[in-house]
This record gives structure tokens, sequence and C-alpha cells, in this order.
């Protein structure tokens, strides 16, 4: 465990059990959420690269168009 993390927790150790409880459920959804975005982005990476694959042979073919801002 890293220094800061230790001193979080020591930190937290003195709140109240409701508190306490709180923090405790907030950090486990934090990394159950980033575990489940780095599972979905190491799942997607082969569908970005035939989709940049793709773009880039449009490109090439001359089928797009600039982006122009100013229509927005």
């Amino acid at each position: 465990m890293t220094k800061l993390l230790d001193k979080a927790f020591e930190k937290a150790s003195k709140l109240p059990e409701l508190e306490q409880n709180a923090i405790a459920r907030w950090l486990i959804d934090e990394i159950v959420s980033e575990k489940k975005w780095e599972k979905s982005f190491a799942e997607s990476e082969d569908i970005l690269d035939k989709l940049a694959e793709k773009a880039l042979l449009e490109y090439a073919e001359g089928k797009t168009k600039p982006f122009d801002a100013s229509q927005l």
C-alpha cells in the first residue's frame, strides 16, 4: 500500500462508522467501475482499429470531406 493511501485510511478510520462505510462503498464502486472501463476498452481495441483503417481507406479514396466548423 502506498503511503498516501495508508494516510487516507488512517484519517478515514477516525470518522464515524457511517462515514467510513460511505467512503468504503464509494471506493469499491470506483474500483469496480474502473475495471469495467478497462475491460470495455480492451475489448473494443480491435473494433477501433478496423474503424480507423476504414476511415483512412475512405480518405485515400477521396470519399471524405474536410471538416467545416463554420457549418456548426
